[in-house]
């Protein structure tokens, strides 16, 4: 699975202001920025997106992804530093 496929995924099931995705084929890691995150633990945040992929994770397609989850509030005050 490359980047690109990742990230459409992502995208066709969560509203993103903001996607990276960088890996080695296997392990991947992400910087997302999403209005839907406001109001979210990272925990959830982190579920909504897992929930995107839908089974790949378990079908070993995805093998692991960590990721930086942002609102798009805390994503232009992160761009500031």
């Amino acid at each position: 699975m490359t980047a690109d496929h990742i990230k459409d995924i992502i995208r066709a099931g969560l509203a993103c202001e903001h996607i990276t995705l960088e890996g080695d084929g296997r392990h991947w890691y992400a910087v997302i920025v999403s209005p839907e995150f406001e109001g979210k633990r990272p925990i959830a945040r982190h579920q909504r997106v897992y929930a995107t992929l839908g089974d790949k994770m378990a079908r070993d397609e995805v093998h692991a992804l960590s990721m930086k989850t942002f609102t798009p509030a805390e994503w232009a005050a992160a761009q500031q530093d």
